[in-house]
């Protein structure tokens, strides 16, 4: 079983294990856990929600590609987020800082010049 379909309702719920909601999907439940989980899944319509999503997938190989395909996709959009922030920076890039620097004493300078043209 892969590890990522033990996470994919992890709510951090305290009243139901999703051990117990995996071996829900396969059937491997007696009558009272299953009556408890559907019990449960009838006051929570969003974890229903999911159950049903998940069991809609013809088989466990092409829910875990899924899953595979899905975090794949994650990591490499929490990349490109991160690489698009760290260009953003400035710290890397003294030759920005010294134009700045620059750029400011050249407005302090013509500003003293302009106003000592105006006082002649």
């Amino acid at each position: 079983m892969n590890r990522d379909l033990l996470h994919i309702l992890s709510d951090n719920n305290k009243d139901i294990d999703n051990r117990l909601l995996v071996d829900y999907l396969d059937g491997k439940l007696n009558r009272e856990e299953q009556h408890l989980v559907e019990e449960w899944l009838t006051d929570n319509p969003f974890a229903a929600d999911a159950i049903e999503g998940l069991q809609q997938y013809g088989s466990r190989e092409e829910l875990n590609a899924t899953v595979g395909q899905l975090n794949k996709e994650l990591r490499q959009y929490l990349q490109n987020r991160k690489a698009r922030r760290e260009k953003r920076r400035w710290k890397d890039n003294p030759l920005l800082y010294i134009t700045v620097a620059v750029l400011l004493v050249l407005i302090v300078i013509a500003y003293y010049v302009v106003r000592m043209a105006v006082r002649q």
